[in-house]
């Protein structure tokens, strides 16, 4: 779905208003089939001979999808990957306000980067209330990513973004998700191997 959104969002900036779900699959890369299959899970689209309509479709899938609501993050490690999703813009498009900033680093607390002031890490809980946020983000050292983990969960958020190479531990009601550019470094080597 998320690869669906991101062809009609472009077509859409295109002026696209009505598309074939053979040059959508063409555009997402699956097959006609496929994409009928997946958008009928979720509820009746298109127009049969006609296509889709570009704007409504991408609206069905975001709120399916739930990004037509705003979701409130925080970065838990500030280094140079955490500055860099404070400052990322497209993830600020997409629904997801980073609203908090935090580190163990002396030398970082108080320090602004963007709109945000970093803050001590023994302070999530009492912050999570009070800027309301539902994702929790782990840009930290692998040494650190459970203590990181151990503060997001005890601040009563349930979402997780693992962006440290490490897995972690969470209770069964906390949702965590990992980014490991290493997997996508592996899967481009094998395909230029194998193509």
């Amino acid at each position: 779905m998320a690869v669906y959104l991101q062809v009609l969002e472009e077509l859409e900036a295109e002026g696209e208003e009505i598309i074939s779900s053979s040059k959508l699959a063409q555009l997402c890369g699956v097959n006609p089939s496929q994409i009928r299959k997946d958008l009928a899970y979720f509820g009746e689209f298109g127009v049969r001979g006609v296509g889709y309509y570009v704007t409504d479709l991408k609206e069905s899938i975001k709120h399916f999808l739930g990004l037509d609501k705003t979701w409130n993050c925080a970065i838990v490690g500030i280094g140079n990957l955490g500055r860099a999703l404070i400052n990322h813009r497209a993830i600020k498009d997409k629904g997801y306000r980073i609203v908090g900033a935090f580190d163990w680093d002396p030398f970082k607390i108080g320090e602004k980067v963007g709109d945000l002031e970093i803050i001590c890490t023994r302070r999530l809980k009492e912050k999570a209330k009070e800027l309301n946020i539902q994702i929790g983000i782990i840009t930290t050292p692998p040494n650190r990513a459970q203590r990181a983990a151990n503060h997001i969960v005890e601040a009563g958020i349930k979402a997780i973004l693992n962006f440290s190479p490490t897995r972690i531990s969470v209770p069964d009601d906390v949702i965590v998700d990992y980014v490991e550019f290493s997997r996508y470094l592996i899967y481009l080597s094998f395909k230029l191997i194998h193509g």
